[in-house]
């Protein structure tokens, strides 16, 4: 297994608070500079990698148990 590096959310968590202040003093539009957008896309880009390789390995080890052998009871109803 191969050992991934923390993500760095920080991008992520300044355009969430930028968004936040904006709201919060009721300005119409939020503004960034092409560094900061920039940075918010690849971090972005990163994350959203990130979890299609988890899906992907979660879809891998799902087909490896579909061997698994599922029982149901049917007592016609009578416990009601």
């Amino acid at each position: 297994m191969q050992n991934l590096e923390p993500l760095n959310t920080i991008p992520l968590q300044q355009f969430l608070n930028a968004v936040k202040a904006a709201e919060n003093s009721r300005a119409r539009e939020v503004k960034l500079d092409i560094a900061t957008a920039k940075n918010l896309a690849f971090t972005l880009g990163i994350v959203m990698s990130r979890l299609h390789g988890d899906l992907e390995k979660l879809v891998a080890e799902s087909k490896s148990n579909d061997n698994e052998t599922i029982e149901i009871n049917l007592d016609g109803g009578s416990k009601f």
